[in-house]
């Protein structure tokens, strides 16, 4: 079984992101989106409701579970069995970012093999610290995220 962490602070969880998991299934047999939480940060969504929110939205897939994590992403991939980091890039700025957390994480573990899907144009701008901003100037923010994904803000 071909098995993929898709590793985030999800915060929040965007259509980006959605369709990045969407895309992914094509791809590996099952995803696990790996929420990642540093103790020590105060998310704008709490970690707790993070979690609900995506186990919620993804309870009917058998494919996709929803995890938390600390600490290193290749540990936590050894943890859940799997063989491969899931990233979503949206420019050349993030594509770059991604070549160099991916070759660290190949050196932590030549096994790991990470892989890049490109995002669909029409969702290119969309991102969570971008999503984060409108919410608080007060606009409306579920054009951005996911038509089930149910916040409790």
């Amino acid at each position: 079984m071909k098995k993929a962490i898709f590793p985030g602070s999800f915060d929040p969880f965007t259509l980006g992101h959605a369709d990045i998991v969407r895309r992914g299934l094509q791809v590996f047999d099952h995803i696990v989106i790996a929420v990642g939480v540093n103790e020590h940060k105060q998310g704008w969504i709490a970690a707790k409701e993070r979690l609900r929110a995506l186990r919620e939205l993804y309870k009917d897939n058998a494919n996709v579970s929803v995890e938390r994590y600390e600490g290193l992403t290749t540990d936590f991939a050894k943890r859940c069995g799997a063989g491969f980091i899931l990233r979503g890039v949206r420019s050349l700025k993030d594509f770059e970012y991604e070549l160099d957390m991916a070759d660290v994480n190949r050196q932590l573990d030549e096994n790991l093999e990470t892989v890049v899907l490109l995002a669909h144009p029409e969702l290119s701008a969309v991102s969570s610290s971008m999503v984060r901003e409108l919410h608080h100037f007060g606009h409306d923010i579920q054009t951005w995220l996911p038509e089930n994904l149910n916040y409790k803000l």
